[in-house]
Formats: structure tokens, C-alpha cells, sequence
């Protein structure tokens, strides 16, 4: 499996349509086997679901999101986890152990929304997702 994260100098850059690089991480067995930082050049965001799709990617953990970009990742079949802020390492480990805190609703523009930041409202984890 491959897990991507939206990154900036070691953090989860918080506006997917104007990443400019990704970390993919390399998934085997639950365990983290290597990872490569790939640059991205932020062009929007239908094409950097393209871009995940093209290197592999199964899963993406970003920041903000649109409702644009998340149609254009489910069309990819890669399953998101928005919403999430910190250290990108950090929130793929919670990820591979299934306590990652984020937000499906979460969104780049502001909006009232219901379930508060930092809650785990979603189902699942990266761990659900199974290994290749």
C-alpha cells in the first residue's frame, strides 16, 4: 500500500489544491518500509489526484480540502483522511494504528462545522485499508 501526505517541511500542509509536495510512504504489513518526497508543482487539484493515482497512491492524509478535490480523489479510488494537522511521520504512525484523529467533513473554506476539530468522527484506519 501507499499512503501520501501532503507536506511541507515536515508538516501536513493544510491546502490540498496548492500542494507542492507529497510524502508517500510505503506500506507493507502495517509497518512503514520506506518513503520518498515527491514534488507535485501544486497544479490544482483534479490534477494532483491524477498525480496520486499515477504514483500508486491508496491513501492520502491532508489538511483543508475541497468538496472538488475530494470527488476527483474517490473518482481516483483513493481513500482520504482530511482534516488532520501536525507532523506528517506522526500522523501516519496514529493512521497504521488506527487512532488517527480527523475530520471527513473538514474543508479549505471556512464553513460552521459539526463535529469539531480533532475528533475521530470517521470510520476505519489506515490499518482497514489492508497492505500490498
Amino acid at each position: 500500500m501507499k499512503l501520501a501526505v501532503t507536506y511541507e517541511k515536515g508538516e501536513i500542509f493544510q491546502h490540498f489544491g496548492h500542494t507542492q509536495q507529497f510524502k508517500v510512504y510505503e506500506i507493507e504489513n502495517n509497518e512503514i518500509v520506506g518513503s520518498e518526497i515527491l514534488n507535485a508543482g501544486g497544479s490544482g487539484h483534479g490534477a494532483l489526484a491524477g498525480f496520486l493515482k499515477e504514483h500508486g497512491v491508496d491513501v492520502l492524509i491532508c489538511g483543508g480540502i475541497g468538496g472538488g478535490a475530494k470527488t476527483a480523489l474517490a473518482e481516483a479510488g483513493i481513500k482520504l483522511y482530511g482534516g488532520v494537522s501536525g507532523s506528517a511521520d506522526e500522523a501516519v504512525k496514529d493512521c497504521l494504528a488506527g487512532k488517527l484523529s480527523f475530520d471527513p467533513d473538514a474543508m479549505c473554506s471556512h464553513h460552521d462545522d459539526h463535529h469539531g476539530h480533532g475528533e475521530n468522527c470517521g470510520h476505519g484506519s489506515c490499518a482497514d485499508h489492508g497492505g500490498h
